[in-house]
């Protein structure tokens, strides 16, 4: 079924989920793994993250038969204490070494009432949001933090690419309302949508990056010429170089001139930093007084005084909610040309075609 953009077509999402599964296990990986994995790659692409989601596969893959990621990784405990530990993700997939800092976190915070885990020698895991979102099945509220597996900004005022993307995302729960998500990269836009806008032949709006005379770079194509701007002008690069060193250099992981450049490099272990803290409601009172609070504070932000133009005050996370309902029933829309690309790859990997598989 196509979407109505003649550009894209829509995918079932459990389709998507399926083959890239199946990619996952034609390379050695477990079957767990390979479905803990894909779930949260289809996941990013329902919730409209789409330079986090199936477009990673490719690169994914290539890093994969190159050696450069673990297939079977020992994801251990290295440094703990009560409210806090370092997991090894051993190379692992950023997906499965995420996803079990988080558990962990989850189940010290029951405990503890909060707690903190970092990662170490992990790799790129998705959307940040992802991870902060999880605690929330728990009435937990969760903080996630990243260094980007790439440098593309450097300390404001230079030239010389030491900092990332470098994420943060928080997931706190409400009652009757969705959720408040917020997702942001330190930077005006996430690389992921420049590789995106790259992918559908699209151009990127003034703002996102600069050459290294200073001048709007719009071309996706031409993105090493230049670097991304932080948000904020120096805020961002502060925040950006804050958000690295609690990630990163807390934990044990690459941070600044470590950083290995993942979409140039396949062979490199990235060392790549997460962390996340949760923080469990009911240690700071009833959870329902909290979410109602929430709740109130959604509405009153929601129906106040709009300037003149603007036709809905919007709260973080519900485009994403949003999305996620629509993509559920009426499917995602993957852009044509990767698919091609995705159908190039299932034929390389020996696995069935994404077209093919959803539409049995």
């Amino acid at each position: 079924m196509k979407a109505p953009n003649p550009n894209f077509t829509s995918i079932d999402p459990a389709a998507l989920r399926d083959f890239i599964q199946a990619a996952f296990v034609s390379q050695g990986f477990a079957q767990d793994d390979a479905r803990t994995i894909a779930t949260l790659m289809a996941e990013a692409d329902l919730q409209g993250s789409d330079g986090h989601g199936v477009i990673r596969l490719p690169q994914y893959m290539k890093r994969i038969r190159a050696g450069g990621i673990n297939k079977h990784p020992d994801i251990r405990v290295v440094h703990e204490r009560a409210a806090m530990a370092v997991v090894d993700g051993d190379n692992g997939m950023g997906h499965l070494v995420v996803s079990r800092a988080v558990d962990l976190a989850i189940e010290k915070a029951r405990q503890c009432g909060v707690a903190w885990v970092s990662t170490r020698y992990s790799n790129h895991a998705g959307p940040a949001s992802l991870y902060a979102r999880k605690p929330l099945q728990h009435d937990m509220l969760g903080l996630y933090f990243a260094v980007g597996n790439a440098n593309h900004l450097p300390p404001w005022g230079g030239t010389d690419m030491l900092l990332s993307t470098n994420p943060i995302a928080a997931g706190i729960p409400a009652g009757s309302e969705p959720p408040v998500v917020l997702d942001m990269a330190t930077t005006v836009a996430a690389y992921g949508k420049v590789k995106a806008k790259a992918k559908r032949g699209e151009m990127m709006p003034e703002g996102w990056m600069i050459d290294r005379q200073g001048k709007p770079l719009t071309d996706p194509n031409r993105a090493s010429e230049g670097f991304l701007l932080p948000i904020g002008d120096y805020k961002g690069y502060g925040l950006a170089l804050v958000v690295g060193l609690l990630a990163g250099t807390l934990g044990g992981a690459a941070m600044g001139k470590e950083v290995i450049d993942f979409n140039a490099d396949h062979v490199s272990v990235t060392n790549t930093g997460q962390a996340i803290l949760v923080i469990d409601l009911s240690a700071f009172g009833e959870v329902s007084h909290f979410k109602g609070a929430v709740d109130t504070l959604v509405k009153d932000i929601r129906n106040s005084d709009r300037l003149p133009g603007v036709d809905r005050i919007w709260l973080p996370g519900e485009q994403s909610h949003e999305r996620r309902q629509a993509y559920q029933a009426a499917g995602i829309p993957i852009a044509n040309s990767l698919i091609k690309e995705l159908e190039a790859l299932a034929g390389d990997l020996g696995i069935t075609p994404l077209l093919q598989g959803a539409a049995a």
